[in-house]
């Protein structure tokens, strides 16, 4: 009877009219935020912050929580319609959503991940409920060692994200850990590959490497187009051509719930975040499917797992972060910010001392899901419409947004150059058929695995073997030797097929 009070108390909260009201704006300014690439939902969150020291602290949070699950919904248009993500999180779904929007099924890959992005929402918010306070008791006994395996788990995963040969997808994880090391040690404070040059003492922006990795190199890779080529035309659009078919419905199913289970159980850890959870689904679903060849190619599993596990992963990431006072990554330490601000302290207590703030919170992300819905379906129209703007005229306003979005990140030119130079190294992956994808992820993992594999030697005292005497760590490093397991049974099988052929 606990749980209905406590829900019914929330849906009191969330019901408001001015609550209704601030969690409509946050998830409409969080969806048009998703689409353009490069400004996300920390420089969305961060913009608004000063609008919530008037606000009363629980529709302010309601508010800026909607912008954070908001972008997710929205990150991926730009990525499914113009292979350009907004986020890191959002680059999974340029491998499959990218290619279906090239076979004009682009209306059909949003309309996927709209309700994936809701199944997974609604899987977590139930999660949250039932077992926030179990979930927080489990995050904690997560240390160093743990993080350590969990991520080289993820990386290990991340090199069977794309076709081809395993071998080239390791590599490029490799290639992504050296990028990763540039900037300044966190530890010594010395400065590492930047070769004397000031602005790389930051190291790489991640914004930065993305949008060249995919959206500049798919540019590049259609500079020989026709003048008046396009991908689809306006009047082939209907409402009825973006459903999935029967069988389409039928396929989701599995990769939905799966990407949502990865997504809750990732989104729950501290320092974490979605970008994990996307690129471990994506690598699950490809390693169960009976034809893993049909990824990259348009697969709708490929769409569904990822956005499914990282709208999940953005709900659960409100557990450690409400129940422990611990922010998963820089997007929910800038919300626990807002919250101290006005004088309210996340942690162990903040169940009981602000039971209204808390299900008010967990409520208005049910009926903040439920509005993305409804106001998402209807712009499917409007987004694919984008495909019909002839290559000559769309592409050079793409490469303008691309231009301005990275500059405002860090309002410095150099980011600029940077996204044009890896633009042109994406643009020679695509040619030699080297993955993007687990390069993206071994940058964003490297400086933390580091991070925490440095931290666990330093409290084991040099100590290798604490990473096999804890039982979740030991966990994570099997299923690491079991994936590499199957990545070396795939290249001796391909070599035989080669030496045989």
């Amino acid at each position: 009877m606990d749980l209905i009070s406590n829900m019914m108390l929330g849906l009191q909260t969330a019901l408001s009219p001015e609550t209704l009201m601030f969690c409509f704006i946050g998830v409409t300014v969080g969806t048009f935020v998703g689409v353009l690439p490069g400004v996300g939902a920390l420089a969305a969150i961060s913009l608004a912050l000063p609008m919530t020291y008037y606000l009363d602290p629980t529709s302010a949070l309601i508010m800026l929580a909607g912008i954070f699950y908001g972008t997710q919904y929205g990150g991926s248009t730009a990525s499914i319609l113009l292979n350009l993500p907004g986020s890191a999180s959002s680059a999974v779904a340029c491998l499959d959503g990218n290619p279906m929007a090239k076979q004009g099924r682009a209306g059909i890959a949003l309309f996927v991940t709209t309700i994936a992005s809701f199944v997974g929402s609604t899987f977590a918010i139930v999660l949250v409920i039932a077992f926030a306070p179990v979930i927080a008791e489990m995050a904690i006994k997560f240390s160093s060692v743990e993080y350590f395996s969990v991520m080289l788990l993820g990386l290990v995963a991340a090199s069977t994200l794309s076709g081809g040969s395993p071998l080239k997808g390791l590599a490029m994880v490799v290639f992504g850990l050296i990028f990763g090391l540039v900037g300044i040690d966190i530890n010594s404070g010395q400065e590492r590959f930047s070769f004397g040059v000031l602005q790389l003492s930051e190291g790489f922006t991640l914004v930065a490497m993305a949008m060249g990795l995919f959206g500049v190199a798919e540019i590049l890779g259609n500079v020989g187009r026709p003048k008046g080529d396009v991908l689809v035309k306006a009047k082939d659009l209907s409402f009825r051509s973006m459903l999935p078919s029967r069988a389409e419905w039928r396929s989701m199913v599995k990769p939905a719930a799966r990407g949502s289970a990865i997504g809750s159980v990732v989104g729950a850890l501290p320092g974490t975040g979605p970008s994990i959870a996307s690129f471990m689904a994506y690598a699950v679903e490809k390693r169960v499917a009976k034809d893993p060849s049909r990824f990259g190619k348009g697969a709708i599993e490929g769409i569904t797992a990822p956005e499914a596990a990282n709208n999940a992963s953005v709900q659960a990431a409100f557990i450690p972060t409400l129940s422990l006072g611990v922010p998963g990554d820089a997007v929910m330490a800038v919300m626990l910010g807002a919250m101290m601000i006005h004088g309210i302290v996340p942690g162990p207590l903040f169940l009981t001392d602000h039971p209204t703030m808390f299900w008010g919170l967990i409520m208005s992300f049910w009926i903040g899901n439920l509005l993305l819905l409804v106001l998402n379906i209807p712009l499917i129209g409007i987004w694919v419409r984008m495909l019909s703007i002839p290559y000559s005229i769309l592409y050079p306003a793409i490469l303008v947004f691309v231009c301005i979005g990275v500059y405002s990140v860090n309002n410095n030119a150099f980011d600029v150059y940077m996204v044009m130079m890896f633009g042109v190294l994406g643009y020679f992956m695509r040619m030699f058929q080297f993955p993007a994808a687990p390069m993206l992820l071994g940058f964003i993992l490297g400086p933390m695995m580091e991070e925490h594999f440095r931290r666990a030697l330093l409290l084991s005292r040099g100590d290798f073997w604490v990473f096999i005497e804890r039982p979740i760590s030991l966990t994570f490093l099997l299923l690491t030797l079991v994936f590499l397991a199957m990545s070396a049974k795939t290249v001796l099988a391909h070599m035989s097929r080669r030496s045989a052929g």
